[in-house]
């Protein structure tokens, strides 16, 4: 079980590494103002939940990527060493985008629930969620593979 969770970490780092592009991308092409984590951050950290904090883009990339590994983790536990579809690593992936954009982050007050949000935050939300989901089923078909370490 301690393999396959640090094996999930691994998986988990490289497939928020490549949401991350996918989110980075989609504030460069103006779909969305702001990044979800740092929104999330904002509104934990003590102050007025809506008005920038310094440190809060910083702490928002830490806390994505400490959210990421950790169900990368949960992902390699659930995986039990064997290889997947990349099909089901984007479910698990979509499962996670419609629980906190569906679920805790609106419940939180954080950013409206995903289907009364921006269109284009929720399609590079969605995309990038897709992505982490594909790459965290890809490295976890390498990691798992006969042949790895």
């Amino acid at each position: 079980m301690i393999r396959d969770l640090i094996k999930g970490a691994a998986g988990g780092a490289l497939a928020t590494a490549a949401m991350s592009g996918v989110m980075v991308a989609g504030s460069r092409m103006g779909l969305m103002p702001d990044q979800p984590p740092k929104r999330i951050v904002r509104a934990l950290l003590p102050g007025h939940r809506h008005r920038p904090k310094p440190g809060e883009g910083v702490a928002g990339a830490l806390a994505h990527a400490g959210f990421g590994i950790t169900l990368g983790s949960l992902y390699g536990v659930l995986a039990r060493g064997r290889r997947v579809p990349a099909a089901a690593g984007v479910g698990y992936a979509l499962t996670i985008w419609a629980s906190s954009y569906q679920g805790w982050i609106p419940g939180l007050g954080i950013l409206p629930r995903a289907s009364r949000d921006r269109r284009g935050r929720q399609a590079v939300m969605v995309a990038g969620h897709v992505v982490y989901g594909t790459v965290l089923a890809l490295a976890m078909n390498r990691l798992n593979a006969p042949d790895s370490p």
